[in-house]
């Protein structure tokens, strides 16, 4: 019986350029993360920080996210929205 050989190329991944891009948060989404430009990654784990900080994931779906005061500014007054649906409502919060 062959061995067969488990060995694979190793391709270095790039990061993609418009992740790496510094935006600049609007008044509602600089109150969470600062107001300063960031990288959409930096925003992301800042973002998530200030959710697992504050309790604010739901204990029994950890998928939704209950706002508090400053996320319910940049969650456009919902209590509460699904993970997915954070990314598509941060991203009208940033300043082109």
């Amino acid at each position: 019986m062959a061995k067969k050989s488990t060995k694979t190329k190793k391709t270095t991944r790039k990061p993609n350029a418009a992740f790496m891009k510094p935006v600049q948060p609007d008044e509602a989404l600089a109150a969470v993360v600062g107001n300063k430009a960031l990288p959409r990654t930096e925003l992301t784990k800042k973002l998530w920080a200030y959710i697992k900080k504050n309790g604010l994931q739901d204990a029994k779906n950890k998928r939704q996210i209950n706002a508090d005061d400053k996320l319910k500014a940049v969650f456009n007054g919902k209590k509460s929205v699904n993970m997915f649906d954070m990314t598509k409502l941060v991203s009208t919060h940033l300043v082109k």
